[in-house]
């Protein structure tokens, strides 16, 4: 006969396994969804003024000032596998010392259950739009991206990129006195 203590670690070890299976198969339910949906991004006022950078021995820096909408409609990103949604909105621009740069101005975090459709109007940036440099002024390519994270329950997290683009075109001259 077994005794006690060898029934509960078999018992144990077996719920373990039929956990760890069913863990497996909830990952292999949703592991080859597409998660997609369109997004609109509008550019409000913009401008761009050259401030103080106390961060290193540069003198001055580029910071961008804007305003943006953005719709979507998240619901099909949502199913019985995603607990919440981490959305950002990142700029994403050249300049003549960096290929690329890119820049996270907001972000917003929408659980399971609450609204998943997204009307905002005038936002600001939740962070600061900071050039490391002079690469804000005058500059055509600044696109803005809604990427999302998908956080799943059992899985891995996958990282997208929404499907709906919006530009920025930079001012070439200073907008001194207009604050924000």
């Amino acid at each position: 006969m077994n005794s006690l203590l060898s029934r509960l670690n078999s018992l144990f070890a077996f719920t373990l396994t039929v956990m760890a299976c069913l863990t497996f198969g909830c990952f292999l339910s949703t592991a080859f969804k597409e998660y997609g949906a369109p997004v609109h991004i509008a550019i409000g006022r913009v401008s761009v003024k050259n401030m103080e950078d106390f961060t290193g021995p540069k003198g001055k820096s580029d910071l961008g000032f804007l305003t943006f909408d953005v719709r979507a409609d998240l619901d099909s990103l949502f199913n019985w596998n995603v607990k919440q949604l981490f959305l950002y909105l990142t700029a994403e621009y050249t300049t003549k010392n960096n290929a690329i740069n890119q820049v996270v101005l907001w972000d917003k975090i929408i659980l399971r259950g609450e609204n998943t459709t997204i009307n905002l109007k005038g936002l600001r940036p939740k962070y600061f739009f900071f050039d490391d440099g002079n690469g804000l002024r005058g500059n055509r390519n600044v696109s803005l991206w809604l990427a999302w994270n998908v956080v799943p329950n059992a899985g891995m997290l996958p990282l997208l990129a929404g499907q709906g683009t919006g530009h920025v075109r930079f001012p070439e001259v200073y907008e001194a006195g207009r604050s924000f």
